[in-house]
């Protein structure tokens, strides 16, 4: 990989992690398995999914998005919980 795309790798995967902790918090505050706990969960896929296809990467960087994605749902959850 070259440089450029190292930078486009560790701003998507920020990205993923960033977007999805406030998400997380939301999700926190709402009834388990209620329409909004499934839309705070899987509201920032779709962006994350363009960002990685215009970033060039293939299926092979899912898992690496995904688990910052949930990484943000968790670290958002906690700071909820937390206060």
């Amino acid at each position: 990989m070259t440089s450029t795309q190292w930078i486009h790798l560790a701003l998507l995967l920020l990205f993923a992690i960033g977007i999805n902790t406030p998400l997380g918090y939301l999700r926190e505050g709402t009834k388990k398995l209620s329409f909004l706990w499934f839309l705070y969960i899987h509201l920032s896929i779709p962006v994350i999914i363009y960002l990685r296809h215009l970033a060039g990467f293939g299926w092979g960087f899912v898992p690496l998005t995904l688990a910052m994605a949930v990484a943000g749902q968790y670290i958002g959850g906690r700071i909820r919980r937390s206060r």
